[in-house]
């Protein structure tokens, strides 16, 4: 499943590239995180994710590889997690452009395969699902950097 798209945030790039590039910082974002554990600095990251579809629940064990960082342009990553009969791959992309008045344009894509029981249990619910929590992960961002540029 493709999952797209297009925030604009008050903040220069590289406050932005920043932000989204410190896993600790994205973490706060994600909804569902439990614990980000880094093994190697803009390298490999290990944490748990809990996720709701509808009334299936599944808590996640993953590692994230970065496979491209071109600051404060593009990013590239790959993540595989694995939940009680279940599993997912994420490979996921981020392109940062100057936007008008001072705005960095953030431009993103994330391709999910979830195989096992959650995607034959929520399959209608996982698309739904999948992009309303990426809005809401991406409006958290641009709240807190954009909170954090005014103060």
């Amino acid at each position: 499943m493709l999952l797209k798209g297009d925030v604009a945030i008050r903040a220069p790039r590289k406050r932005v590239w920043d932000f989204l590039t410190d896993p600790n910082q994205m973490g706060q974002c994600l909804p569902g995180v439990e614990k980000i554990e880094i093994i190697e600095p803009n390298k490999k990251y290990r944490g748990v994710v809990s996720v709701g579809l509808g009334g299936v629940k599944a808590r996640f064990n993953g590692e994230v590889n970065v496979l491209e960082l071109d600051e404060p342009n593009h990013a590239r990553l790959k993540a595989h997690g694995t939940a009680t009969g279940t599993a997912a791959d994420l490979v996921s992309e981020m392109s940062l452009s100057d936007g008008t008045d001072g705005n960095t344009m953030v431009h993103w894509t994330a391709d999910v395969n979830v195989s096992g029981q959650l995607a034959s249990l929520a399959a209608r619910l996982m698309l739904p699902v999948s992009q309303k929590l990426s809005d809401q992960f991406y409006d958290q961002v641009r709240r807190r950097i954009e909170k954090d540029g005014a103060a």
